[in-house]
């Protein structure tokens, strides 16, 4: 049983099947912190910052949505904590569980990427690869 976990979501059905292991493998004094990465863009001599801002106003309610949707499926036995942060994924994924001392990373292994059907997701093939801690990639059909 591990006493961290981290369960990163895109919002995607494929992240929720995560959930199911998570609980699975969590101690039962443990903590499961679900993580959102919201993207963020930045504006250029093209784009008028304030259409950016509502992009990224967005962009960050659905990280806040696909965290709450994950936490939906957990009740009160467990010891959740939500977590929504800007940037890359995989690197943000990387250093919250560094930072929060994650034990296990448990990511679905396709997300919203339709083209990475037939591979693993490229955030969780970045996450894998660059992990220095425990990573169960989980299977979609």
């Amino acid at each position: 049983m591990y006493k961290k976990i981290l369960l990163p979501t895109d919002g995607s059905a494929y992240a929720d099947q995560a959930v199911e292991r998570a609980k699975k493998l969590i101690a039962d004094d443990g903590e499961i912190v679900i993580l959102s990465v919201a993207g963020q863009l930045t504006s250029s001599a093209f784009q008028f910052r304030s259409k950016i801002k509502k992009v990224n106003e967005k962009l960050k309610r659905e990280a806040h949505q696909a965290v709450d949707n994950v936490a939906s499926k957990f009740n009160d036995d467990y010891n959740i904590k939500k977590m929504v942060v800007t940037g890359f994924p995989a690197e943000s994924i990387k250093q919250v569980s560094i930072d929060e001392n994650i034990d296990l990373i448990v990511i679905s292994a396709s997300g919203k990427s339709g083209i990475h059907k037939f591979v693993i997701g490229s955030v969780a093939e970045k996450v894998l690869k660059n992990s220095d801690i425990d990573v169960l990639l989980i299977h979609n059909d």
